[in-house]
Parts: structure tokens; C-alpha cells; sequence
């Protein structure tokens, strides 16, 4: 057996008393490809820090625990300090400078010089030599980084402009060239990658741990990890679940690992969606939110229903509520309500009867400096001209019909303040979400949007907001929940929505085994029991507007 090359033991971490990795034990092997695995919110990331040095986790009061290279313990406290030890990271987003070249891009902060023939001088006169940099052994050290790949990058292209697949091959070989790299951490390596692309990097991560170099390989991609890796991990909320020999297990044992047991559902889901009438149709729906892009998506609500949407980071759940809504520039063809919707004007969705209640609050959703009331109110006013009064040709706040809403909202939604006046950026997370919700709710919509609606908020805050949704859903409201937590969703909604790459993966009842819920969200739909139910395919001749909503633009393309 391989000795160990990194150790964690018993590592736990807190953040402002929130436990996030909790007595994790796992063993690094020289020469090994290790997988990392798990939903969002599960420790990978925070794992990682650690490792790093990252400042979030030494600001933040540090971590329990010990870490360990070569049997030795570390407590590293910095980035530098941890590529002085070995280690490198590949990080999801790129950190290359557009106007380098791919050479220069690899060899920065580790550029070779070489003197002048006017050292001499240089030297007598300043006491110092000048030199220039040796581009020809700097080529040559990123033509061999760059072979390692065996991908067809030559050293002397420019960096911007390039395919992001080439860019991410850019990143691993800076991090190749390192001459005592010992770990290297690829955290979602391939999420911009093409199929053979893919392929390419998981056979020269095989040539680098041959060379003794040990890799953590974190992905959501299950079929790419029983692929590549020889022993994979699994966290769950902030826990180790198991490791294992990758040979011994598959992607569908790991997918139920990943996500958990099932959950208990204890209501009847046919009587909520009634008819089964159709409320909301999007077809082909394309959204250029950074981070979040929505890349052709199918779906139908129906009235009186929740429809949950989930998936992992980065793959578009959020996307879809921020497009219609009018956030974020999208094209696509959407009807609501018989009529259709047109894109890219938050205003007409609003007063359409939509409400969205979004996952940036603060960014978004809230007038922080402004007192509650307000805020309740506020969309109502813009929108729907409620909470006006008329004198001549002007128009006024009416102070007392905007303080009895509030007052209602707060006792229904049991907002903990000292009075509607009290400005909301002094309330709690919690309480902010609740007046997010109060406002939505005031709008009185037919169809509400709900985005990340117990994120930063405690256990009992989370239970009012989800046991109101479900309480407005028996009233007839129609609900769409966007959410990271599949517990939650699984919880209260009527189907359940899976997000991956940008589209629909398929379509799930909250009942459904875990296993599939994974493999959907890994981009294994494919492997999923037949009983699961797939996107609608909607018929072109069923809406009433043109397919070409114009271009997302150089930047926010669709593709």
C-alpha cells in the first residue's frame, strides 16, 4: 500500500457557530487519484480552504483538527506557504491574464532570466545587474508542461480569445510546471470541458500520478470520476459518509451516498395540482446570468402546484427565475397564463401577477436603509399603483394603509422587529427573508417565484417560510422554489425539477429514490429508472410569439 502523502484528521470547522465539516478523516495516498464528492453545501469547498490556507479560514477563528504532510503535521496559513510545501489548485474560475500569452501565463512568478552584457557596468555604477527574461527555456518549460496534456496549445498564443477548454488546460500546466508540485487540487476541471476534451485531461491526470504526483479531483460528474479516480469520498452536510476503492462501487451507489436517504412524504400531491391545468409554459429558454447560464430550457407549471428547481452550482437553476423575471438579459418563448410573456422587462412581469422573491436579498431584494414597511410595500406602489393616494395631479405615499399592511404582514409572518418603522438592514437574515416574502405576498401574484428561500437563515425561520409556502399553495397560489437544499425541496414540493448544464435533466415526484435525484444532477440522466418522467417536449405551433428574441450579445451568449 501507497504511504500516505496528506492526512486529515478529525478536521472540523465552524462559521459564526454554524458547524459546515464536522470530525472528517481522509487519507491522500502518494501517487493517487483521489475523488472528492458531494452536493453543494457539503464541505468540499471549505475542505479545500483548509488545505490552501485560504484567508476565509484563518480569519474566521481557524479549524479543529489536524493536517498532516507526510506524516508530519502542517498548519498552513497561506496560499504561498502551501505551493512552497507542493501543493497547487486549479480553482473553478480562471485566474489567467488575457493579454499574456499561454508561455507567460504559465511562467508567471517563476520567470527565467538571464544577465546582460551589461552587468558589468550596470553593476559598478548601481550595484545591481540587469537582466532580461529567457524566453526560449520559458517556451520550452510550457511546451512540456503543455505535452504532459497532450493537447495541441501552442506556448505562443495569446490567452484571450482562446476556447475556455484551452484555457483550462492553461491552468493545470501552470500548475504542472511547478518543479516540487507533490498535490494538485482540480476542482471542477472539466465543467468547461468537451467530451474528448475531458477524456484528455483524465488521461494526463494518469501520466501525472504515475510520476508520484497525488490528485484530488473534485467533480460532479460521476461517470468522470469512476473514470478517473481510485478512491473516492463523500461528504453530506459537512460529514464523512464514506471512502472507498472506486472499483468496488458505482455511479449509482454514489449518487445515493451523495444525496442521502429518502425523505418521507406525507401529503397528497394530486389534489394541490388540480386539473393539472398548465399555468406557466418556457420553451427554449436561454439566460445569460453569469455563473448561472441557462442554455435551452423546456419545462411547464401547472396552476396550483410547487414546482421545485434544483441541481448543483453553476448549472442554471437560478438562472431560470432571474431571466423571466427580467433580471438578466434571456431569449426564449414563455407563456403565462394563455398570454405570452416577453422577455427582458421586469416591470410587465410584475405587473403581469408574477412576485419573485430572489436568493440576493440584499443585493436585490431590500431597501436596507428603509424601514419595513416600506419595503413591503415598495413593489406594490411601483407596480400595481397600491398605497397611493391622489390630490390634483399628485400622488402620495398613504401612510396609514401602508402601516396596517405591514403590521398584518409582520404578526402572519411573525417578523421579529421593534416596529414597522425599524429600517430592515438591522434585522436578522431571517427576518429579512420573511419581509422579501411579505413584499412578494403583497403583490398578491398568481405565480410566485422563490429563489434560495432558507439560505442564511435558522432552522426556525426555515420552517415558517417553508410551512407558509405550503399553506399558500393549498390557497391555489402557484409556487415555483428554487433551492440548493433537495431535503427541503423534497419536503414540500409537488415535482421537482433537476437542472444540469444549462437544461432540464428530467423531471422527478419528491418520493423518488435518492439515487436518481443524484445521477440527474451528475449528468447521468441516462441511468435513471424508467418510472422517472422527462421534460414535456412542447409543440412549436403552441405559442403565439416569434422563436428569435434577438442576440444575448458577445458576452452574454447563450451558447
Amino acid at each position: 500500500m501507497s504511504t500516505n502523502l496528506l492526512s486529515f484528521k478529525n478536521i472540523t470547522k465552524n462559521y459564526s457557530g454554524n458547524t459546515v465539516l464536522k470530525n472528517v478523516n481522509i487519507d491522500i495516498r502518494s501517487g493517487e487519484i483521489h475523488a472528492l464528492v458531494g452536493e453543494n453545501g457539503a464541505g468540499k469547498s471549505t475542505l479545500m480552504n483548509i488545505l490552501f490556507g485560504m484567508p476565509v479560514i484563518h480569519s474566521t477563528g481557524g479549524f479543529e483538527g489536524v493536517m498532516e504532510l507526510d506524516g508530519k503535521a502542517v498548519d498552513i496559513k497561506s496560499p504561498f506557504q502551501a505551493m512552497d510545501m507542493g501543493v497547487g489548485m486549479v480553482h473553478q474560475e480562471f485566474m489567467l491574464i488575457p493579454g499574456f500569452t499561454v508561455t507567460e501565463n504559465i511562467k508567471i512568478n517563476r520567470e527565467i532570466t538571464r544577465d546582460t552584457g551589461l552587468n558589468k557596468v550596470t553593476k559598478k555604477i548601481f550595484g545591481s545587474r540587469i537582466q532580461t527574461l529567457d524566453r526560449p527555456a520559458m517556451s520550452a518549460d510550457a511546451v512540456k508542461a503543455l505535452e504532459t496534456m497532450e493537447i495541441g496549445i501552442e506556448e505562443f498564443t495569446v490567452v484571450k480569445g482562446m476556447p475556455v477548454g484551452h484555457m483550462q488546460f492553461v491552468e493545470i500546466a501552470r500548475e504542472i510546471d511547478k518543479t516540487n508540485i507533490r498535490l494538485l487540487v482540480l476542482d471542477e476541471p472539466t465543467a468547461v470541458l468537451t467530451e474528448s476534451e475531458a477524456e484528455t485531461l483524465i488521461h494526463a491526470m494518469r501520466n501525472l500520478a504515475k510520476k508520484g504526483i497525488s490528485i484530488i479531483f473534485i467533480s460532479h460528474r460521476l461517470d468522470e470520476i469512476t473514470a478517473a479516480s481510485d478512491r473516492v469520498t463523500v461528504l453530506r452536510d459537512g460529514e464523512l459518509i464514506i471512502t472507498k476503492d472506486t472499483k468496488d462501487t458505482n455511479v449509482i451507489e454514489l449518487a445515493e451516498l451523495m444525496v442521502g436517504r429518502g425523505v418521507s412524504i406525507d401529503r397528497v400531491i394530486a389534489d394541490r395540482a388540480g386539473s393539472g391545468d398548465v399555468i406557466l409554459t418556457i420553451k427554449d429558454l436561454h439566460v445569460a446570468m453569469p455563473g448561472e447560464r441557462v442554455s435551452g430550457v423546456d419545462l411547464e407549471v401547472r396552476k396550483g402546484e410547487i414546482l421545485g428547481i434544483g441541481g448543483l452550482a453553476g448549472q442554471g437553476k437560478l438562472g431560470i427565475a432571474n431571466g423571466l423575471i427580467g433580471l438578466y438579459q434571456a431569449k426564449g418563448e414563455v407563456v403565462f397564463d394563455g398570454k405570452p410573456l416577453p422577455l427582458g422587462n421586469a416591470r410587465n412581469a410584475l405587473s403581469s401577477g408574477i412576485a419573485y422573491v430572489s436568493e440576493d436579498r440584499k443585493g436585490v431584494g431590500l431597501l436596507l436603509e428603509e424601514p419595513i414597511e416600506l419595503n413591503i410595500a415598495f413593489t406594490s406602489m411601483q407596480i400595481h399603483n397600491k398605497f397611493l393616494q391622489s390630490i390634483g395631479p399628485f400622488r402620495f405615499y398613504h401612510a396609514q394603509s401602508i402601516r396596517a399592511n405591514a403590521r398584518q404582514m409582520i404578526e402572519d409572518l411573525d417578523i421579529r422587529c421593534t416596529s414597522a418603522l425599524q429600517p430592515v438592514g438591522r434585522l436578522s437574515g431571517g427576518n429579512q427573508q420573511k419581509v422579501c416574502v411579505a413584499r412578494a405576498l403583497t403583490q398578491k401574484p398568481r405565480l410566485l417565484f422563490v429563489s434560495e428561500p432558507t439560505r442564511g437563515i435558522d432552522i426556525g425561520a426555515k420552517k415558517l417560510i417553508l410551512d407558509l409556502l405550503l399553506k399558500l399553495a393549498d390557497q391555489g397560489m402557484t409556487i415555483v422554489m428554487t433551492s440548493s437544499e433537495l431535503a427541503e425541496l423534497r419536503s414540500i414540493c409537488d415535482r421537482i425539477a433537476i437542472i444540469c448544464e444549462g437544461k432540464v435533466a428530467g423531471i422527478l415526484k419528491p418520493d423518488a429514490p435518492a439515487a436518481d435525484f443524484g445521477l440527474m444532477m451528475s449528468g447521468a440522466a441516462d441511468l435513471v429508472k424508467e418510472e422517472t418522467t422527462f421534460p414535456h417536449v412542447i409543440p412549436p405551433d403552441s405559442f403565439a410569439v416569434g422563436a428569435d428574441f434577438g442576440n444575448l450579445g458577445t458576452e452574454g451568449g447563450a451558447e
